[in-house]
């Protein structure tokens, strides 16, 4: 794998996807501008364009096709402006789409196996961007302009290498490599083995090409995310970079998932937002500048340094409001660089993501984003990991409703449990693949899965929502479970019978039957806690505030005291507890905005989660467990002292007289 120097804050990916229809391509672009714009949006490093979406290339190209209506070389131009300011410049080609290729060489397209185009464009009488497949001589075309790029910029800070995707393509070289490898086309499950062997190539002959000169060359390649439990493809990435675009389509939640995962590879990451108000490709659209402050300042929080996605403008001039609203964020990251040098996350808790296991697709489940979100909603400190990771250090590990745990990971969580971990587990997870019989020694037993959907829980007193006194509806069904050598953490409730055209009730499910079911919502037994509804699912799918509160109830149970407790703090708040060893310090951070949703219902547009004022909170009281004895306690970068308190157990208790925003505790 490449080595690199750390990567730097403030980093802005200037994206150029520019139509050969469009005259004057550059013809406004101006070293003085240019530099001013990067110097108002405190911006230290930018990744700047060889080759487009569109296929064409930015400079005088020996394997590609230069813009036609590009007089000069714009590369070049922006390569030496940086340099003036010393601003890191990563070179950017798009990887897997190009319309110059695709039209030059139409057989090089991935072919979908009902012998349609594959990719975002099925037709060629459709507007859009054109996928190509790995396994074709195009592969060829790209290393040579990625060759040709290392060799004119060889100090250079990194390759950026865009759309890069693993699927089944029938195309001619595909088809072929099947027959010679004794698989059958007809097969999805041996058009994927096809597509494995594609992206394999792919990483090795890219890698290989962007370290060609310089062999601690940065390099990433981006898919839009990060698949969980891929880390053989980690060797041939320096660094990750984590697209998470909250207005577009993310949410806000997107991106404390993804980072919490990456910050445990032991890799500096970036996260990636955007300047838009909707997404990537977005001329003239802006979000409010607190968007973008809490945006960067969550960056801070989880661990990471800052990128924002811009689009330049055709004629190459840099748009003074975006590096207004940038500057704005970016002056903040600034001051507060010192704090978020070299840290590392504490948790308390280890989510063990269904989607990393064995058949997992590497995106995260309907499970894995809801326990995500209840986890970030009950201040838990937190980390998320795959089967490699190394379960000790963790107070608590959590299983989503939908992981199938095999033999491997079984055999460690036996191991974690007999060495004193906690382990919480619901719906599917923790049970044999047929559901017949518990994985773990829960104190129960099942009956299987119940015949009703939905049904409801009454938790008992101490875990459940402070404002239920009766039966909760759960929307989906749950295992039966008959509560043995455990302690029973509540009970189900089934209802009169399921809905049916021959019987239903009122406008959506059957009431409850008064009496209990018999069988129990949840049992703790020891170290080990099961709930029996996929609750993590449920509440991504409903946001049912009562469902969470049992939830971040019966975690706490198992989990016991919290290492760090925020009162006053919203549940949109966030809170995160980091290392600084080489300061010796730890960090504190507090965030918070308030998001809504806007837009939606007209033209097909979905709703767009915003945030616009930034509300001001007062006198949170902070009770923390820091990971090694605190002599003083202060906000930063301000550098105001905050008097504290000694508790039991090494705890210190101290307020925080406002939160705006984001506020860092210094706890030194």
């Amino acid at each position: 794998m490449p080595t690199h120097a750390s990567l730097r804050f403030r980093q802005v990916h200037l994206d150029f996807h520019t139509s050969p229809a469009i005259p004057g391509v550059g013809a406004r672009f101006d070293k003085a501008q240019f530099q001013a714009e990067l110097k108002r949006g405190h911006v230290d490093s930018i990744t700047i364009f060889s080759k487009c979406h569109h296929g064409w290339s930015y400079h005088p190209t020996t394997v590609g096709r230069m813009h036609p209506s590009l007089s000069f070389d714009l590369l070049d131009a922006q390569v030496a402006a940086c340099r003036e300011l010393d601003v890191n410049h990563p070179i950017y080609l798009s990887a897997g789409v190009d319309n110059v290729a695709s039209a030059e060489h139409p057989e090089w397209r991935r072919i979908a196996p009902d012998g349609r185009y594959a990719g975002w464009v099925k037709s060629p009488a459709e507007a859009g961007f054109h996928q190509m497949c790995f396994n074709t001589p195009y592969l060829d075309y790209l290393c040579a302009q990625i060759r040709e790029v290392v060799e004119r910029y060889p100090r250079c800070h990194g390759i950026f290498l865009d759309i890069i995707s693993e699927g089944e393509c029938c195309c001619k070289w595909c088809m072929d490599w099947m027959e010679a490898n004794g698989l059958d086309a007809t097969k999805p499950e041996d058009r994927k083995k096809a597509a494995a062997h594609t992206i394999r190539r792919y990483y090795e002959q890219t890698t290989a090409a962007a370290t060609s000169v310089n062999p601690d060359m940065p390099i990433f390649h981006n898919s839009g995310h990060i698949p969980a439990g891929r880390r053989d493809l980690l060797k041939h990435f320096s660094h990750l970079e984590l697209e998470s675009l909250p207005t577009g389509g993310w949410g806000y939640d997107h991106y404390p998932m993804s980072a919490k995962y990456v910050a445990t590879l032991g890799m500096d990451f970036l996260g990636m937002t955007g300047k838009f108000h909707t997404s990537w490709g977005e001329f003239g659209g802006f979000k409010h500048p607190n968007a973008l402050k809490y945006e960067c300042a969550a960056m801070l929080a989880f661990g990471s340094k800052c990128s924002v996605g811009d689009q330049l403008h055709p004629d190459g001039e840099m748009d003074a409001t975006t590096y207004g609203i940038i500057g704005e964020a970016y002056a903040d990251v600034e001051r507060k660089e010192p704090w978020c040098r070299g840290t590392r996350n504490v948790a308390d808790v280890a989510l063990l993501l269904a989607a990393s296991m064995p058949g997992g697709s590497g995106r995260p489940t309907d499970g894995d984003v809801g326990a995500n979100r209840v986890l970030l909603e009950g201040h838990f400190l937190y980390d998320i990991v795959d089967g490699d990771a190394d379960f000790s250090s963790y107070r608590m590990v959590v299983v989503p409703d939908d992981a199938c745990i095999g033999p491997a990971l079984q055999a460690k969580l036996d191991a974690y449990l007999a060495a004193g971990g906690r382990l919480f587990l619901c719906g599917r997870a923790g049970l044999t693949e047929d559901r017949a019989a518990f994985l773990f020694d829960v104190g129960a037993e099942t009956d299987g899965v119940s015949e009703f959907e939905p049904d409801y829980v009454l938790p008992r007193e101490d875990v459940r929502a402070d404002f239920v006194s009766t039966p909760n509806v759960a929307y989906f069904g749950s295992q039966r479970v008959r509560v043995t050598t455990g302690e029973s953490l509540g009970d189900v409730y089934d209802p009169y019978f399921n809905r049916t055209y021959r019987h239903f009730c009122s406008h959506r499910h059957t009431p409850n039957r008064p009496e209990s079911s018999g069988y129990a919502c949840g049992v703790r037994k020891g170290n080990a806690v099961y709930l029996a509804h996929n609750v993590f699912t449920l509440y991504h799918a409903y946001g049912t505030v009562s469902i969470r509160d049992y939830v971040v109830k019966a975690m706490r149970l198992l989990l016991g005291e919290a290492r760090v407790e925020a009162t006053g703090l919203p549940s949109t708040g966030r809170v995160t507890l980091m290392e600084q060893p080489e300061a010796t310090r730890s960090v504190l951070h507090l965030l918070y905005a308030n998001t809504v949703l806007r837009g939606g219902s007209i033209r097909g547009c979905a709703p767009i989660e915003v945030i616009e004022e930034l509300t001001p909170l007062a006198d949170i009281r902070v009770t923390v467990r820091p990971p090694k004895p605190v002599a003083s306690v202060r906000l930063v970068p301000d550098g105001t002292s905050l008097a504290f308190e000694r508790q039991a157990n090494g705890a210190i208790a101290f307020t925080v007289p406002s939160l705006l925003c984001h506020q860092m505790i210094e706890l030194a």
